[in-house]
């Protein structure tokens, strides 16, 4: 036996991917997959692109986790805190949600509503130290997925003084899976088609996460979503502090990283070329107009900004080859 796995949550779009990278870990055994309406359903019954797994679904309940070793919560925001407070401390577990993302209880309140869970090593390895801190935790939290391409883009820059952490504007176009698998009349596919819809403007709960990681003051955010599946590009635009090249910032931040990509200079980062990898790609340039530092981010939003990234975190946690069942190549056409 290897090291034994159980998903919570594992009916939604994230569960669902977490479970196929699970299935072809080699170091991890799937023994438990849980979900709420879905429970008494085999896995392929809900997601059919896993024929062959031989699994069914079971209730969300802490007993049917607690022996496992590691234990992925794929659930809502708000509802990740109660479960993981139920398992044992032996069991590590890696939190998909939001739950215990912000360190600032005033931050959660305001963006989420409810108490305040309390924070948890945040789950993005790229960040300076971070690789160590996630190693030692045995409670991690995830990125959110706008979050990610946000702060790849725009956090070495602002840790190198290369751009002001005031006035950031970010404008990101996500897939529809980053919306959740639950029916919504916004989110069916004759709506959805042809439109390009802001949504969750000047709110948007991602805000709080990128200030903490990016170091970033003051933030204007438009998420925009987008007729297609998965992924999402970031466009993230600041005001330099001096002449540092961005390019080389981004470059030299990310050169011994394997999931991180700065393009060559003529190409610049698309969705589909990151669709089922765990890779983020990245390009910079200086703006001729206003002189603006402008970075364009690429991900898999259920790669590396929700399953992928959860498994990079978990095979930190258990002192594996960081890239360990997950792919750095895109899948094309």
């Amino acid at each position: 036996m290897g090291i034994r796995v159980a998903v919570a949550g594992a009916s939604g779009y994230a569960g669902g991917e977490v479970l196929r990278l699970v299935a072809g870990h080699p170091e991890f055994d799937l023994v438990a997959a849980t979900a709420h309406s879905q429970a008494g359903q085999p896995a392929t019954a809900v997601h059919p692109h896993l024929a062959g797994l031989d699994l069914v679904l079971g209730a969300t309940d802490p007993t049917a986790l607690a022996d496992a070793d590691l234990v992925f919560l794929a659930l809502p925001h708000g509802e990740s805190a109660a479960l993981a407070a139920a398992l044992p401390e032996t069991v590590k577990v890696v939190d998909l949600g939001a739950d215990h993302r912000l360190r600032d209880a005033a931050g959660w309140t305001r963006y989420y509503g409810g108490a305040h869970a309390g924070a948890w090593t945040y789950g993005l390895p790229e960040l300076p130290d971070q690789r160590s801190a996630i190693a030692a935790a045995t409670r991690v939290a995830n990125t959110g997925c706008y979050a990610v391409a946000t702060t790849l883009a725009l956090a070495p820059l602002i840790a190198a003084g290369a751009v002001s952490p005031a006035d950031v504007v970010v404008v990101a176009a996500s897939g529809t899976s980053g919306a959740g698998r639950a029916a919504k009349a916004h989110l069916l596919g004759s709506e959805v088609m042809g439109d390009l819809s802001p949504y969750k403007v000047g709110a948007h709960q991602h805000v709080p996460e990128i200030k903490q990681a990016t170091g970033a003051t003051s933030l204007t955010f438009t998420p925009v979503l987008a007729p297609m599946p998965r992924g999402i590009l970031a466009t993230v635009t600041a005001v330099p502090t001096g002449d540092t090249d961005p390019r080389a910032v981004l470059t030299a931040a990310y050169a011994d990283t394997p999931f991180v990509h700065v393009l060559p200079e003529s190409a610049w980062p698309r969705t589909a070329a990151t669709a089922g990898s765990n890779s983020c790609h990245l390009q910079a340039t200086v703006d001729v107009d206003s002189g603006r530092v402008i970075v364009v981010s690429a991900i898999d939003n259920l790669g590396k900004g929700a399953a992928g990234q959860a498994l990079q975190n978990a095979n930190l946690m258990f002192g594996l080859p960081e890239t360990a069942g997950l792919s750095v190549f895109g899948v094309a056409p």
